[in-house]
């Protein structure tokens, strides 16, 4: 290691040097690997826990308050138990030999177990489970200061459900849609515990691809640029979320 202020680490991350030819560059195809299935996964885990998230939310505040309060009691209940302990639970479930594997040879479904472990699928259902109350909280506080009498006055006006829920029910929780997929995507994109276990160490995302740099790999330079990278990409949807909700504020 060389201890001098460089920015020699930045182009590692998307180009490597052949090591048969020095001086001749390459598109860096692992790390861009990596960084695709590190986006991917995060937006498809931000999707999925939307799209479950926002009727599990309004559900939960729909309900009478005190069958509500046991609701986001439930759903709070896996914040009780530790992450890794969270991930080892999946593991149990979707393993070869797993409770999902059993019951669906039990009732004839399947025929030999699926192999969902150590695969994307893995790694995107543990993320989806991990971060699901995440999303449910923040949508379900914007549900529950949703004045229902705008409901009542625009099936009064013979609005549609589909009108009704594109254009008073979205634009009104919006903001709690947002904050829940930032805070869905922030933590999916930069996860360590959930790739390396449900992953089983050969489908990486970023986080396991910086440790691997400051670990085995022996590369700080490029894992600090990483982890920099990551920051930046982190502190950029931070930013364009307050500017939104600002922008929201001022127009009331």
């Amino acid at each position: 290691m060389v201890w001098d202020f460089s920015v020699n680490g930045w182009p590692g991350i998307l180009w490597s040097e052949d090591i048969f030819e020095p001086g001749k560059y390459m598109l860096a195809d692992a790390n861009l690997t990596i960084l695709w299935r590190s986006v991917k996964l995060s937006v498809m885990t931000t999707v999925l826990t939307c799209l479950v998230g926002f009727p599990t939310a309004w559900f939960i505040a729909t309900k009478p308050p005190k069958t509500r309060v046991l609701w986001l009691f439930l759903i709070t209940i896996p914040f009780w138990t530790n992450l890794l302990i969270r991930t080892f639970a999946v593991n149990e479930v979707i393993r070869q030999e797993g409770i999902l594997n059993t019951f669906l040879i039990w009732a004839g479904v399947i025929t030999e177990p699926l192999r969902i472990i150590y695969t994307d699928v893995a790694i995107f259902m543990g993320m989806t489970y991990i971060y699901l109350p995440f999303m449910v909280l923040p949508i379900f506080a914007a549900i529950d200061r949703f004045d229902m009498r705008l409901l009542e006055a625009a099936y009064d006006l013979y609005a549609s459900r589909g009108q009704v829920l594109r254009r008073i029910i979205l634009p009104i929780v919006k903001p709690g849609i947002v904050a829940g997929s930032i805070l869905v995507f922030v933590p999916s994109l930069g996860a360590y515990v959930i790739p390396r276990i449900l992953g089983g160490g050969k489908n990486m995302m970023i986080g396991n691809f910086i440790d691997l740099q400051f670990g085995q790999g022996r590369n700080w330079p490029l894992g600090a640029a990483m982890a920099v990278a990551l920051l930046i990409v982190v502190g950029s949807a931070l930013y364009f979320y307050i500017r939104a909700t600002d922008r929201e504020a001022s127009h009331g």
